[in-house]
């Protein structure tokens, strides 16, 4: 499917097209939050990543804002998406809870639907990656002929969307701007980037997330393709932090119908953010030089909000409670936040 085929009922089976239309028309619909500048009790500094904001709290807490901005080959596209943050940061929430007993994790409260406060800790420069199927980025430099990825060796023989015998771990050196590069476990270890104890429980953990992702994707009907992690450690002990199987940090395709489209060599209908990296491609932007970013329309801005709610209901199973957007967002969120690190925080 196409990323402006809106919200069609074959592919939104439990929102659709009216019911976004409605979303939409009751809560301003093109409001989007882009930044925020807050001034928080015990605030040391702010961190305006790609996607978050996040606020240090005491050298002690992170209150993580998710930004309705979005992001597709390292840059922000110049339009934000609404109801983007809520999705990201109300799935990465649930599954934080859904996954504690396997690895502590970053969470404490939730104290706006965009936001989520936890422990700080001291993040590891290096993503994990996992990937169950060979597709996207992996299979864009499987067609190239590469059959080793992050040092780890691929079958001859593979097809676009196929499963590995075994997930694979494919790390990622973690930039602060610019491109992530791949790097293999060896490489990691060898230049004293994480330790080898660190490291090891790093990929304990990751499997066993990637196994919980899995059992509850297919409890939904969906398959999780591949995600990423991201970890820290605070008072000795490794731990997860950041998001955790949300569109921006995963790819979903949906159980009915993937072994049919395999076979036939179809795309897969899918639940990610690839869809939007696909629309670029198609406008010929990879964000390579002198490449022109597409215009981001209201149009197409609101399908891409669509395809999240969509996302957002199937992955966690609920219907999607918009939030409040009626007033100003960023005040809002400056408020809730507040008034909660008052009551709890340190």
């Amino acid at each position: 499917h196409g990323p402006t085929d809106g919200c069609q009922e074959d592919i939104y089976p439990m929102t659709d097209r009216t019911e976004c239309i409605n979303i939409f028309k009751q809560h301003n619909c093109m409001k989007a939050l882009t930044r925020t500048e807050f001034n928080l009790p015990g605030q040391v500094s702010v961190y305006h990543g790609k996607v978050r904001d996040v606020y240090d709290i005491n050298d002690d807490l992170m209150v993580m804002v998710a930004t309705d901005r979005i992001s597709a080959f390292d840059v922000v596209l110049p339009k934000g998406i609404p109801f983007k943050g809520q999705v990201l940061n109300q799935i990465a929430a649930s599954f934080l809870d859904a996954t504690a007993d396997i690895v502590p994790n970053w969470k404490l409260a939730t104290p706006d639907p965009m936001v989520t406060v936890g422990l700080k800790a001291e993040g590891f420069r290096v993503e994990m990656i996992i990937r169950g199927y060979l597709t996207g980025s992996a299979w864009r430099e499987y067609q190239n002929g590469c059959r080793e990825l992050c040092g780890v060796k691929l079958p001859e023989g593979m097809k676009e969307n196929q499963k590995f015998p075994e997930p694979i771990i494919t790390p990622t050196t973690k930039a602060d701007e610019g491109h992530d590069e791949n790097i293999s476990r060896e490489e990691i270890i060898a230049q004293g980037i994480v330790s080898k104890e660190d490291y090891e429980q790093m990929e304990q953990y990751t499997r066993a997330l990637f196994a919980r992702g899995t059992e509850i994707a297919a409890q939904k009907g969906l398959i999780l393709v591949d995600t990423k992690y991201e970890f820290g450690k605070r008072d000795g002990k490794v731990m997860l932090i950041d998001e955790i199987h949300t569109p921006d940090s995963s790819r979903y395709f949906y159980a009915e119908g993937y072994e049919e489209k395999f076979a036939q060599g179809l795309p897969q209908k899918q639940l990610s953010k690839e869809f939007v990296r696909q629309w670029l491609i198609e406008h010929n932007f990879m964000n390579q030089p002198g490449q022109v970013m597409p215009e981001i329309t209201d149009e197409y801005a609101q399908s891409v909000a669509d395809r999240y709610i969509e996302l957002y209901e199937h992955i966690v199973g609920k219907k999607f409670q918009p939030a409040e957007t009626e007033g100003d967002i960023a005040a809002r969120i400056e408020k809730n936040v507040t008034d909660w690190l008052n009551q709890h925080g340190k």
